[in-house]
């Protein structure tokens, strides 16, 4: 019994030991491999990740060493203590006034 699809074209392609070799390759590149094409993604998205986070704390680092500077002086560290931890002197009396529009809802509403 002879093969009818012997003289194909397509047989002849898919009969092709370097077809297979290269099919399976391809395969284990794209899915199998600790390099494979989607764990490659995956990581990429991640170091876009970080490197945002990194450009973050690098803003915020700029911004802790210009309010350092200011506490250096300390006229600024009495102020900076007045403002945040509401300090106050002996003979001071401080009274916080709260409005009622000041708070932010966080319903979604304004």
């Amino acid at each position: 019994m002879a093969n009818p699809y012997k003289d194909t074209s397509w047989f002849k392609f898919l009969s092709n030991k370097y077809v297979w070799v290269l099919l399976f390759f391809c395969t284990w590149m794209l899915f199998l491999d600790n390099y494979s094409y989607f764990d490659h993604r995956i990581l990429d998205t991640e170091i876009n990740d970080l490197e945002n986070n990194k450009k973050y704390y690098q803003e915020e680092i700029k911004k802790d060493l210009e309010n350092i500077k200011l506490l250096k002086n300390p006229d600024q560290i009495e102020k900076y203590a007045r403002e945040k931890y509401y300090m106050k002197k002996d003979s001071e009396d401080i009274y916080i006034i709260e409005f009622d529009g000041d708070t932010i809802r966080e319903e979604g509403g304004i």
